[in-house]
This record gives structure tokens, C-alpha cells and sequence, in this order.
């Protein structure tokens, strides 16, 4: 039984969180090798930031393409120090409010920060999450930690342990089970390099909360060439099975009766009609549908030949949430 079997069997069938296992994992990245390990937004698969063998097995491990650039994770703003070569009062103002939590930050990178993981920029995302287990696994490894999302390239992000080991199997050595992910999408990254700050990646923390510290903050609009951030460039949280949009209920269950079997997945108040197919409700927020729907997609493609997912493009408060399901659906929505 290799570690990664050890230590996930182990956390499920004691419903032990893993955190004696820090020491372990924390000796794996000073080694040069890769832990996955959980955070509040999904878990994540990481590497000594500045050890450039170790960084190019995360793309191997995931099958990412080496143009898309990597979160680097710190314990806290002083540990971004040796991460980027200037650190400007902005980011501190952000951190200070947001941080830990949900939030990567896209400064200029130092010059011992590697290419490989930043993807070739000269820039480099900087996160410090809110979760103990990974801040200690961060203290503990005494290194900035390169982490993107712990699973195989374009799928589904993991929200769970047993979602980790799905994709990951047999490809690291050491899996860490926290428990689920309490926000479910991915971080939102703000760019700082920019004239005017620029939300890359949306994400649980919005624009409109980001320009009460700042001022003037911008979504990214347009055609993406260069992928400034995770998540901007390639195919991203895509399910096994056929994964469309639908704006109505109505077109949902259209959609739904083109397949041998079907679940339609949305807001409460989206699914709570849906008589004669399989609905999931998750939930009744943008908060409750980001933490619960990768975990239920995840679940879903094992047991439908499609999933059809509400369309959020008409509600505001569902504008991070609904910028990732455009990525599981490819873009296919009907109306």
C-alpha cells in the first residue's frame, strides 16, 4: 500500500483531518516532491515554489500545459517577500482585509522566483489561504508553496480528499484530508501590475468588495492570448460526461430529455419545479451553489450520461460562479 492509499483511507475510515501527517508532508516538499492538500477554496496540488524539478512534475502529474501560470502560497505577507520584487501598499491594504482567504494577488516576481512557475511571466499570483492545515504545512516546509488546483488538467476541481485521489492516484505520494472546501471555486486574482487593478479570475470575493479598499477595480473583458492567471486561458472543471447550460427551467428539462439520463443542477429556486428528472438544489446563495457544485458535478458524472447546469448570466450576485460553469459547459447554454 503506497502513502497515498495510507492516508486517505485513513482520514475517511477515522474521519481524521491530517494534521499529525504535517510533519510528513512538510518533510515530501523539502524533498522536492508533491502533497496535495486542502484549502477553503479547493485543494491543491504543491510544490517548492523555487525548486524547478519539483514545479515541472506538478505539470506532469496534472498534464498542464506549461504556459499557465501557478498560485504561489505563503503564511503571510512577509513570506511574499522573497516571492516578488516589490510589494506595493495596495497589497498590503488587500491583504489586510481579505487575507487569509480567497484572494490571489499579481505582483512582479523576484528574481530568484523561477519561470517555470510563473508560466514564462514576469509576474506571479501570491496567495495566503485560509486554512489552518495549509498555512502550518507552509510553516512547517519553510518555503513559499506553488499550488494549482489538485486535479487532472481541465477537470473538475476537488473539493474533497477522495476527489484528489480520483485524478491523482499513483502520481504523488502524500494526500492530505481536511475535509471539504468551505467557498468550493477557485480564489479570485487581482492583478496589481496594471494601471487600474483587474480581477482576472472572479471568484468569491467580488469586484465591488475589491474597489472598497482600492477604488477603481475592472473585470478582464476580452480574448485571452497570454494567461496572466489560472483559469483564463484552457478548458477548465469539465465533467467526463456532456455538461450544458440552460437558462430556463424549461430548456433544462428539454436538454435533460435528450439523454438517456440527466440531472439538472441550480438554485433552489431554479429546480424546485422540476417534476419527471433528477435535480440537485445547491443551495439558495452564490456562497451555498459555489461550495457545493463541483462536489455534486463531481458525483453526478458518475452516475448520468449529462449534466445540465443552471445559467447564472442574468443574476450579478452569481457572476463568479457563473464565469466557472462557463468553463464546464464550453460555453453551451440554451435558452
Amino acid at each position: 500500500m503506497n502513502s497515498v492509499d495510507k492516508v486517505v483511507n485513513k482520514s475517511y475510515d477515522t474521519v481524521v483531518g491530517g494534521v499529525e501527517l504535517l510533519d510528513e508532508a512538510a518533510e515530501c516538499i523539502r524533498r522536492g516532491e508533491l502533497v496535495a492538500f486542502p484549502t477553503e477554496t479547493v485543494y491543491g496540488l504543491g510544490a517548492d515554489a523555487f525548486n524547478e524539478e519539483a514545479v515541472r512534475s506538478i505539470f506532469v502529474a496534472k498534464g498542464r500545459p506549461q504556459d499557465n501560470p501557478f498560485i504561489v502560497h505563503v503564511a503571510s505577507p512577509k513570506g511574499a517577500e522573497v516571492a516578488v520584487s516589490h510589494i506595493p501598499d495596495a497589497a498590503y491594504r488587500l491583504w489586510e482585509k481579505f487575507s487569509p482567504g480567497p484572494l490571489t494577488i499579481v505582483l512582479p516576481k523576484s528574481e530568484r522566483m523561477p519561470l517555470i512557475t510563473t508560466g514564462g511571466l514576469n509576474t506571479v499570483g501570491i496567495r495566503i489561504p485560509n486554512n489552518t492545515i495549509a498555512l502550518e504545512l507552509i510553516r512547517r516546509s519553510d518555503c513559499a508553496i506553488a499550488a494549482p488546483s489538485a486535479n487532472t488538467s481541465g477537470r473538475i476541481s476537488p473539493t474533497r480528499a477522495m476527489d484528489v485521489y480520483e485524478d491523482m492516484r499513483g502520481k504523488i505520494p502524500l494526500i492530505i484530508d481536511g475535509g471539504p472546501s468551505t467557498v468550493g471555486i477557485e480564489s479570485t486574482v487581482i492583478d496589481l501590475t496594471r494601471e487600474v487593478p483587474t480581477v482576472l479570475r472572479p471568484g468569491a470575493i467580488t469586484a465591488e468588495m475589491l474597489a472598497e479598499v482600492l477604488g477603481e477595480v475592472v473585470n478582464h473583458k476580452g480574448k485571452v492570448v497570454v494567461a496572466a492567471a489560472p483559469g483564463m486561458k484552457y478548458k477548465h472543471y469539465a465533467p467526463v460526461v456532456p455538461c450544458i447550460g440552460a437558462r430556463t427551467p424549461e430548456a433544462a428539462r428539454k436538454i435533460a430529455s435528450r439523454f438517456p439520463s440527466a440531472v439538472i443542477m441550480g438554485e433552489s429556486s431554479f429546480v424546485k419545479d422540476i417534476e419527471g428528472v433528477t435535480t440537485v438544489n445547491l443551495g439558495a446563495t452564490p456562497e451555498e451553489c459555489m461550495r457545493n457544485v463541483f462536489s455534486e458535478m463531481r458525483d453526478a458524472e458518475k452516475v448520468y450520461s449529462c449534466i445540465v447546469v443552471e445559467d447564472f448570466s442574468e443574476k450579478p450576485d452569481f457572476y463568479a460562479l457563473n464565469n466557472s460553469l462557463s468553463k464546464s459547459t464550453g460555453g453551451k447554454t440554451e435558452e
